[in-house]
């Protein structure tokens, strides 16, 4: 048996070029579809607080649809149930590269990310919790501050012009695509209405007949539009919220390519559908549900009442010391060494920013809280919460955005013009690299 000492592996290092380039792809698209979601809740707060607000009530509250169907719903509804579907159809599809080719592919290198993760959302659950148990409120909010918005972390990110390395933002990403797993997991188990098994039995046999065309490789989009409207509109009827039926499908895709294949099906619908979701689905959902009173007794019922002061201890507090103190100790027990370049400041930078929790925020906010005046007492706190975070996080991200600045200089110089970074033809020689150590 040999006594060799136990290889340790470099967390926050340098990114496999193909993992790098994958995560560049996809951050670019959030990071624009981020800052329209900030303009369009901007715009749902303005024009909730003035004179006009009714105009904007009588716009989300408006019905249409198919009532024989059983899809008679509010502009807000439609929204939250139908467009919100295709945002996590795309995070589906993402979740399925991270386990298939990506962070999430080898237990390894999935220890940390996960952790943080899971801690990132027990911890502020608990929080909440114990704020709600202290001051005699209800548990029924538990969940809403367990999810990082990941468009608007970014949003935050381009608005402060900061030069995060890809490793961070990658830590980032994954933690997102892992907290919207925990967001689907939650939506599908506590939150389902009065079930209706025909309904549901239909949608899964949908998803069996999607799983059968992705098996036998058949393409053709008038296969799979009718065919995923169909399966998320049993789901909704089904008593299971609809956004489960566009997870379930992205998962569903396949991610591996075929000899002589160009882009697999998951690549093709999320190249689609990727920029729909972050400019078109994500914004509306946040126009029609981040209206909410910003009047001086509003805001003091944030931090009087205990189920929203809780979601904004939840999301500030608990957020924070849930990811670093997840990630710190799963370093200390997988031997993990920190990126030199970097300091653990650098992982508290970003376990404050993961505190901004909006989009499945909001949506678990309205599942939850059933009471309109509840709910817009909820909106209130993830809004207060996550401006909060927001506004830590850029105070502590900007204080060392020097150094980031040199590392991404570092990681984006092609002195040769060849397209690929020099960082990445010096062999054995990237400072912080992804090597493993003896």
């Amino acid at each position: 048996m040999s006594d060799a000492p136990r290889q340790r592996t470099t967390f926050l290092g340098l990114l496999p070029l193909p993992e790098r380039n994958a995560v560049a792809d996809a951050l670019r698209t959030e990071t624009i579809g981020g800052l329209v979601l900030l303009a369009a809740a901007v715009v749902a707060l303005i024009w909730a607080n003035t004179p006009w607000s009714h105009v904007y009530e009588q716009i989300r509250d408006f019905h249409f649809g198919i009532p024989a169907l059983g899809l008679d719903l509010s502009v807000g509804h439609w929204t939250a149930d139908g467009l919100l579907a295709v945002f996590f159809l795309v995070a589906g599809i993402e979740l399925k590269r991270e386990l298939v080719v990506g962070e999430l592919r080898t237990p390894a290198t999935a220890a940390l990310p996960v952790i943080a993760a899971i801690c990132g959302m027990v911890v502020p659950a608990g929080v909440y919790l114990v704020t709600t148990f202290s001051g005699g409120g209800t548990a029924q909010g538990w969940a809403v501050p367990m999810a990082t918005d990941i468009a608007f972390a970014l949003a935050v990110l381009a608005v402060l012009s900061t030069h995060l390395p890809a490793a961070l933002r990658a830590f980032l990403l994954t933690l997102a695509v892992v907290d919207d797993l925990g967001a689907i997991l939650i939506i599908a188990i506590f939150f389902t209405s009065d079930l209706n098994y025909w309904a549901l039995g239909g949608a899964f046999a949908g998803l069996g007949v999607f799983y059968a065309l992705q098996r036998f490789r058949v393409r053709g989009w008038w296969w799979y539009v009718p065919l995923g409207i169909a399966i998320w509109a049993l789901m909704y009827n089904g008593g299971v919220h609809a956004t489960v039926a566009g997870v379930a499908m992205g998962l569903i895709l396949r991610t591996t390519r075929d000899k002589g294949e160009d882009s697999t099906p998951a690549e093709r619908t999320s190249h689609l559908l990727h920029p729909v979701s972050a400019g078109v689905a994500v914004p509306l959902f946040a126009l029609f549900a981040a209206g909410v009173s910003v009047s001086a007794a509003a805001l003091g019922e944030v931090f009087t009442r205990p189920e929203p002061l809780g979601v904004v201890l939840g999301l500030v507090v608990g957020k924070t010391v849930g990811i670093f103190a997840g990630t710190y100790l799963a370093a200390r027990f997988t031997r993990a060494r920190l990126n030199p370049d970097l300091e653990w400041a650098d992982v508290f930078s970003l376990a404050v920013l993961a505190g901004i929790g909006f989009t499945v925020a909001l949506l678990v906010g309205e599942l939850a809280f059933t009471d309109p005046a509840d709910a817009e007492r909820i909106k209130a706190a993830v809004l207060v919460g996550s401006l909060m975070a927001s506004g830590l996080a850029a105070l502590l991200i900007k204080r060392r955005n020097a150094v980031y600045r040199r590392l991404y200089e570092e990681e984006t110089r092609d002195d040769d013009a060849d397209g690929i970074p020099d960082i990445y033809q010096r062999a054995g020689s990237a400072p912080g690299s992804a090597r493993t150590e003896r």
